[in-house]
């Protein structure tokens, strides 16, 4: 079996006035993340890895910030369309890890929803889909609430 491991991470910086959107999910908070699209750090960490994992370059070069047809897009919908690319290419997504890390807002509540929103796009099992949260102690970035990041590993093995 052909199997492709990859990585992918993501920061965004937190400002008033945009939705705060991870893992496809609406979280309530007073801030949300700035970008192009909706900003969701933790997809955008999990399409880098998929593309990563058989060498297609990154969500940059797929999804061109310079291109106003992505201005606002939900980054599920990319998620579907990297799912398929990685489909043509005759890989399907085996299982994937995400960590965000966020000082908050509090983001346990909201797992089992984005885990099966991810599910869900990609067209995989809920139990191939781990997402966990964590905080930076007050440290960086994301410890200072400035930003959220998120990282990802997957495996794609051949169909």
């Amino acid at each position: 079996m052909n199997i492709r491991i990859g990585h992918g991470y993501d920061l965004h910086r937190l400002v008033e006035g945009r939705k705060l959107i991870l893992g496809g999910v609406d979280i309530p908070y007073e801030k949300g993340l700035l970008g192009h699209s909706d900003a969701d750090v933790a997809v955008h960490a999990l399409m880098d890895s998929m593309l990563g994992a058989l060498a297609l370059g990154d969500i940059g070069k797929h999804f061109p910030d310079k291109d106003p047809k992505y201005a606002g897009i939900s980054s599920i919908l990319l998620l579907e369309k990297v799912t398929a690319l990685i489909n043509e290419k005759g890989f399907f997504l085996s299982n994937a890890d995400i960590t965000v890390i966020a000082q908050r807002p509090k983001l346990l509540p909201f797992i089992n929803e984005m885990r099966e929103r991810i599910a869900s796009s990609i067209g995989c099992d809920l139990s191939d889909i781990s997402i966990k949260a964590t905080t930076e102690e007050g440290l960086g970035f994301t410890g200072s609430g400035d930003a959220i990041s998120a990282h990802a590993v997957c495996i794609l093995c051949k169909k």
